[in-house]
């Protein structure tokens, strides 16, 4: 039989998935800075792979919201700006609210603890006014509630929007952006009802946290 002149379709993809993590990796990392060009031969030399692979990997980053490409102008790293900021927060926080409902009735002991110890991190970084540790802590703690909440497909639609969602709040002004000074109580309660096993209040605290309206319960 003819031998096929391209990879099958599983290694594409593969390829396609490793290229797309790693370039990922460098815009979190801040390798790769905000505004920065992307050109595809030195992303080619880079990564020592083919051009299609990095042009898929650019596209899934694109509707991930980390690369901004204009055809035949420019493909560069995407750049937070303070006008999508709420938006992006709240996004998170409709999100981030389920999956925090439907875990905490699930939740072991041992996670229990890791959220406890993740969200007195969060506390310490509200309390020195540090807005990029806050960021990547608070993505890091609300990633243990939606590995608990036993819903794939939320699962699924939390890892394709977190990255560029939480690269959304990565401004300089961060703290006068958001309501900083009502984050610490809403964290405090977010700790005592995931504690008490209470969803409801833990669901209302998680989306407080992210500025959702009507969502600050009394306690």
């Amino acid at each position: 039989m003819p031998i096929p002149s391209s990879p099958p379709a599983a290694e594409r993809q593969l390829l396609r998935d490793t290229v797309r993590a790693r370039i990922r990796d460098a815009i979190i990392d801040g390798t790769l800075e905000p505004g920065e060009r992307l050109h595809d031969d030195e992303l080619i030399t880079w990564l020592q792979v083919s051009r299609t692979p990095i042009r898929e990997a650019l596209g899934d980053l694109v509707r991930a919201g980390l690369v901004e490409m204009a055809p035949n102008r420019y493909t560069r790293v995407a750049t937070p700006n303070a006008d999508e900021a709420v938006e992006a927060v709240q996004t998170l926080g409709v999100l981030y609210g389920g999956a925090v409902r439907l875990a905490v009735p699930r939740l072991s002991a041992s996670v229990l603890k890791q959220i406890t110890t993740a969200i007195d991190g969060c506390l310490v970084d509200l309390e020195r006014e540090d807005g990029p540790a806050l960021n990547a802590h608070a993505v890091a703690l609300f990633a243990l509630y939606v590995e608990q909440c036993g819903n794939s497909a939320l699962q699924r639609v939390c890892r394709d929007v977190t990255d560029g969602l939480a690269y959304k709040l990565r401004v300089p002004n961060i703290v006068e952006v958001l309501q900083w000074s009502d984050m610490p109580e809403s964290f405090r309660l977010l700790r005592q009802a995931t504690i008490d096993r209470d969803p409801i209040t833990a669901e209302l605290a998680a989306e407080a946290l992210h500025e959702l309206p009507g969502a600050r319960p009394v306690r």
